[in-house]
């Protein structure tokens, strides 16, 4: 059975607080189509240049509060995942290059943070794993879909999803604000989020981490917020 649609935040552009209604759309594989045949050099490109290392750590975007696109709420919070059988659910609906190859990458058991996106508080929320390697995302083939995408064929499918499962909510929320003043403070002093790609390339709804990066943010859920 399909789980539920997750709209996965993408190509919208820096997080912020006071968005005026609900953003655009993001990762639409039609605005993508007319450069497919330019993309998979770039991604390739991209991919050895984000970090030599693709850890075994990620941060995976998506939007915890309803909006509706072609008649579906595209919501998908922490606590949908909690609610779900097993606290399991596929992650769907990517639509940009380089964050499907990120998801292609990933091995079971993997660990991710769950990032909650273009809401009023973006932030890490939990934590989650990997229990089911890249596979054809199906709604790129479903008409009723908001990301179905016409030009992706089952026999050659452009799109991949992962199955991912709720390790655990964070002791507290870990907000976008608090990373940032992190990232601002570590790009002077050498810190472990100096490079960190939700400030370089945040555009990107799957973003890889390095383990420095992941033991430094999981470490902040002991402090109290700045």
């Amino acid at each position: 059975m399909p789980r539920p649609w997750k709209r996965l935040a993408g190509t919208s552009g820096p997080d912020k607080k006071g968005l005026s209604g609900k953003r655009t759309k993001t990762e639409n594989s039609n605005e993508l189509s007319a450069l497919v045949e330019n993309s998979n050099a770039q991604t390739t490109s991209d991919s050895k240049n984000h970090g030599q290392n693709l850890s075994n750590y990620w941060l995976m975007k998506t939007e915890p509060e309803s909006r509706l696109e072609k008649g579906v709420d595209v919501k998908f919070s922490i606590e949908d995942l909690k609610a779900e059988p097993e606290q399991t659910a596929c992650w769907d609906g990517v639509r940009n290059y380089q964050a499907r190859n990120f998801l292609r990458a990933m091995k079971l058991e993997d660990e991710a943070f769950f990032y909650h996106s273009n809401c009023k508080e973006p932030g890490i929320a939990g934590l989650v794993k990997i229990v089911k390697e890249a596979y054809p995302d199906h709604t790129q083939f479903e008409k009723n879909s908001p990301h179905y995408d016409p030009s992706s064929k089952k026999d050659n499918p452009k799109w991949f999803m992962v199955d991912v499962q709720l390790v655990r909510k964070l002791k507290r929320f870990i907000s976008l604000a608090e990373l940032k003043t992190y990232h601002q403070a570590h790009k002077t002093s050498d810190g472990p989020l100096k490079n960190m790609a939700l400030f370089t390339r945040q555009r990107l709804s799957i973003q890889s981490l390095t383990q420095e990066e992941f033991d430094f943010i999981l470490h902040l859920e002991e402090k109290e917020a700045n």
